[in-house]
């Protein structure tokens, strides 16, 4: 009877066992792979090699409009996309996906340089 009494004893003195997740983030583990958060359209050459390497088919990449789309929802984040982008240009955070209410693929368009 005196342990349970020491249990709870030590329990209500004690911070909370577990995190505060929406307030407190947990730091990513080594070699996580959290999701893709787009391209930089400045210095992607749209060839479409990711496209092509993509297992799960979830990028479209079309060079006349200059149009990169990502379907975040057929992607598995196995990251070879990453590695396979000659320029570099594609970006991979760390962290999870936050939870949305509709689904919406990630659309990046290169806007036409203008001259000076």
């Amino acid at each position: 009877m005196f342990e349970m009494f020491r249990n709870i004893v030590k329990n209500y003195l004690h911070g909370p066992a577990t995190r505060l997740y929406p307030f407190e983030k947990r730091e990513p583990f080594a070699l996580v792979r959290g999701q893709i958060s787009g391209i930089d359209p400045d210095l992607c050459i749209f060839c479409g090699i990711c496209q092509r390497r993509c297992p799960a088919l979830a990028i479209a990449v079309d060079k006349p409009t200059k149009t990169w789309t990502i379907d975040q929802y057929k992607c598995v984040i196995c990251g070879v996309c990453v590695e396979a982008c000659p320029k570099h240009c594609i970006n991979m955070e760390l962290q999870y996906k936050a939870p949305v209410s509709k689904k919406e693929n990630l659309t990046i368009r290169q806007l036409p340089k203008t001259e000076v």
